[in-house]
């Protein structure tokens, strides 16, 4: 089976070819702020971002024979885990506004359906966006009815990395429990039972531990009181939340490997810093043996910080009493999604419908 991966993000649009479970090309096509000037909100770069992706298959000499396209899935509507093969109604979402963020990830599904059209017999999917939503009732519950709880996490890595670890020790996803940690620009926290994200994190929003470049949770009252001070516009305060926030507000940068030099040159306050995101990491991560009543089979630990020996023994020394704890560091998007359309086209895994 030959499958096309698609997957746009803010600065980038990473493509890949596989033919089965093998690479055959990948691509990381860089976007400069030039370049995106031009596009007033994220869907009007759709064409520019689908020529380029046809511009690297034509120069790499692979023909336009596919039999799956996959893209990275939007922000669209909450939604449960798994494959979906695009649709109208998804297209119209994105399209016509039910997104829950404006992020360059919204493009993967127009992309990826774009370009399936061209091809006779060939299909279009998404698989886990950053919005599955499995939550037990209990989990949706907050202090407020104006504010249930969603998920908005690392839900296609964090999947693939439990199928990975199952498959290593001879068994199916479905049958453990896992706490999975994905440590990367944000942080997501997901209790997983029996195949199901039960609890997760808003990565995004504002909950969880704060991260590189998100503030997490915050004290209500205070930030309600800062709203009102005058001194920030929405769009400011947005920003305190997502991008200029976290280890990036307290030391200037988001840049672990900065930040960890830092530390390794005796810079305390950054040691304090990274210190208490670890802390806060871990205390969430604690929390979700909660959710699992204690029945953890393993907690599993992925993302760019993953590769830190310093975050992970630290982690490690906080939780390794609930449940043995394995690294798995980076993510491997691409390789997920093309999985993921390749159990579809080999018939062990159905498609769910996006309505």
């Amino acid at each position: 089976m030959k499958i096309l991966v698609v997957n746009p993000g803010s600065t980038s649009t990473k493509m890949a070819v596989y033919e089965d479970e093998n690479p055959i090309l990948l691509r990381n096509i860089s976007h400069s702020a030039e370049q995106l000037a031009p596009f007033g909100n994220i869907t009007e770069q759709q064409d520019f971002r689908r020529q380029l992706v046809l511009d690297e298959l034509r120069t790499a000499g692979i023909p336009m024979e596919f039999d799956a396209v996959i893209g990275r899935g939007g922000l669209v509507k909450p939604i449960s885990g798994g494959v979906y093969e695009i649709n109208q109604r998804m297209l119209d979402d994105t399209l016509h506004g039910c997104v829950m963020h404006s992020h360059a990830c919204n493009l993967g599904c127009l992309i990826a359906y774009e370009i399936a059209q061209m091809i006779p017999g060939c299909r279009s999917f998404i698989a886990d966006p950053g919005v599955v939503d499995e939550l037990s009732p209990l989990a949706r519950i907050s202090g407020s009815p104006l504010m249930p709880r969603i998920a908005i996490w690392h839900a296609l890595n964090q999947r693939a990395i439990a199928r990975r670890y199952a498959e290593g020790i001879g068994k199916e996803y479905e049958d453990l429990n896992l706490i999975i940690c994905h440590l990367g620009g944000g942080i997501s926290v997901a209790a997983h039972q029996h195949g199901r994200a039960i609890d997760a994190n808003n990565a995004l929003d504002g909950e969880g531990p704060f991260s590189p470049e998100r503030a997490g949770s915050l004290p209500a009252v205070d930030l309600i009181r800062l709203c009102f001070s005058g001194k920030y516009n929405e769009q400011q305060l947005l920003k305190r939340i997502a991008g200029k926030a976290g280890l990036n507000a307290h030391l200037g940068t988001n840049d672990m490997r900065e930040i960890l030099g830092r530390i390794s040159r005796g810079d305390e306050h950054a040691k304090l810093i990274v210190d208490a995101m670890i802390y806060h990491v871990a205390k969430n991560i604690a929390a979700e043996s909660a959710v699992l009543c204690g029945d953890v089979d393993a907690i599993l630990i992925t993302g760019g910080m993953a590769h830190s020996e310093y975050i992970i023994s630290e982690l490690r020394r906080r939780i390794g009493f609930l449940a043995p704890l394995y690294t798995f560091p980076g993510e491997d998007e691409m390789k997920a999604l093309a999985l993921n359309a390749l159990a579809v086209l080999q018939g062990k895994r159905e498609t769910k419908i996006y309505d």
